[in-house]
């Protein structure tokens, strides 16, 4: 069996030589009527740095109109030029709302221009509450810089307003509603398309036949036959990623009802050693998924079964093939990878998608593009990757999580995955036992088509319907 295992996390976060920026999906705002009757904000924006050190947009959302808007529907985007091979890393200094009720992640314009590639678009959780009319949120001290603390330029970035000392409202920073425009302009060429007539709910019909995986994990345990026969393997041969040491344990890859469902646990443990660590893994021994939709729908956790909380756990979907040769142009992988205690210089809870072309272990190289959010994702979540001959895209939940450029399609099959893991010890330094569960319901390959959230929805459901708790239609590759 070759060895494809995860190493992409430890890759990404543990090196500054990141060659791509962040990118999220593509579509930019203008101003536009509101989200609906009584919905509308206006974004307040003063500048607290002027200089190469990093960006600081400090900005205030205002709800001007005469609804309660509940913040966890508004998004904000800040619009910048890239420096030349640059990531970024968002961070909040301070807000009223408090930082942990803030998102921040960075995205990528459809249509680039002089003074704007990237954007910082601002999101709220639930904790943040609403705004009621005429209410605005208060400082939201905001900041981000280059990923190696390299110099940056800001003179040239679309938001920015060197003489703006003081909060007023700026149109240069866009704001929406449930996905709604309702406040600001956009860099020129990047406004919203007219809205399509007629109903605009994504089709939830299942599309035609075709090639597919589909996989309920009705399974009676990780010895069960049907694992094999189905093309799955339960990883146990040593190595990483992860703590050194560890062992990868069979055994804590189970299967059990809940009600009429069947769902697979991958658990996770360890006493603060690496001989007492156990890693899990499953994963297809064939590599032969490459264009096409992946979705699964995964249960990640904030907190351990039993013990004391702090570890830094992976918990990740992920499809992948093997590195021939360092930077080889061959290679491939994307990833869904959660961690929920932070990790790889994280404070807290963040989760990333991560679209590979190619790295170098050493000397350090990568080319790789992501997406991240910093909030928790505790809960059971619909993960679905598609890619097709125009680029990746990410959706959580139903909504479009990141949506990453055609240079970094495939050019073989890859395998798919699913693995929970410890990256270090350091998180949580204690000896006394401890454990996490990372729950999945289905996995979901479809070949060569692109679905809709919707689509996977429906074609999981006619399977389920139907009472097929696995196919496996997607042929064999040389």
């Amino acid at each position: 069996m070759k060895d494809t295992t995860r190493r992409s996390g430890l890759r990404i976060r543990a090196a500054l030589a990141v060659a791509a920026v962040t990118g999220l999906g593509a579509t930019a705002l203008t101003a536009l009527p509101a989200a609906a009757a009584g919905e509308a904000v206006t974004v307040q924006y003063r500048q607290s740095a002027t200089g190469s050190d990093q960006v600081e947009p400090w900005l205030k959302v205002v709800n001007t109109g005469s609804t309660s808007v509940p913040l966890s529907q508004v998004k904000v985007r800040y619009y910048f030029k890239a420096d030349a091979g640059a990531s970024y890393t968002y961070a909040c200094s301070w807000a009223v709302k408090g930082c942990a009720n803030l998102t921040g992640t960075f995205g990528t314009l459809a249509n680039p221009t002089a003074t704007a590639d990237r954007y910082l678009e601002i999101g709220f959780t639930a904790g943040a509450g609403s705004l009621a009319p005429g209410a605005d949120t208060g400082d939201m001290q905001l900041r981000f810089h280059r990923s190696n603390w390299q110099p940056l330029n800001q003179s040239d970035d679309y938001s920015f307003g060197p003489a703006q000392t003081t909060y007023a409202n700026w149109s240069k920073v866009t704001a929406t509603v449930g996905g709604v425009p309702v406040w600001g302009t956009a860099p020129a060429g990047n406004e919203p398309t007219t809205p399509p007539t007629g109903p605009t709910t994504p089709p939830t019909t299942p599309p035609p036949t075709g090639a597919a995986l589909f996989d309920d994990f009705d399974y009676t345990g990780h010895t069960d036959p049907a694992i094999n026969s189905h093309g799955w393997s339960v990883r146990s041969n040593a190595g990483g990623p992860g703590v050194p040491g560890a062992t990868w344990a069979p055994e804590n890859v189970t299967f059990a009802k809940e009600g009429t469902n069947s769902l697979m646990n991958l658990r996770s443990s360890t006493a603060g050693t690496g001989e007492s660590t156990r890693h899990t893994e499953i994963l297809t021994r064939a590599s032969k998924f490459r264009n096409g939709t992946y979705a699964a729908r995964v249960r990640f956790s904030d907190a351990p079964v039993s013990g004391p909380d702090g570890d830094r756990v992976v918990q990740t979907f992920f499809t992948i093939n093997d590195l021939k040769a360092p930077m080889a142009d061959d290679y491939a992988e994307y990833d869904f990878e959660y961690l929920p205690n932070g990790g790889w210089g994280e404070p807290a809870n963040i989760l990333y998608t991560t679209s590979w072309e190619t790295y170098r272990p050493d000397p350090w190289e990568a080319v790789n593009q992501h997406s991240e959010a910093r909030t928790s994702y505790a809960g059971w979540h619909d993960l679905v990757l598609t890619i097709d001959d125009n680029g990746i895209v990410y959706y959580v939940d139903g909504q479009e999580f990141g949506r990453h450029d055609a240079r970094y399609l495939p050019e073989r099959p890859m395998s798919i995955n699913f693995n929970q893991w410890l990256i270090d010890l350091a998180g949580q330094t204690s000896t006394t036992p401890r454990s996490y569960d990372q729950k999945v319901d289905y996995v979901l390959h479809v070949k060569d088509q692109v679905l809709t959230p919707a689509q996977v929805a429906a074609k999981v459901a006619a399977y389920r319907s139907a009472g097929t708790s696995f196919e496996d239609s997607v042929p064999a590759t040389s």
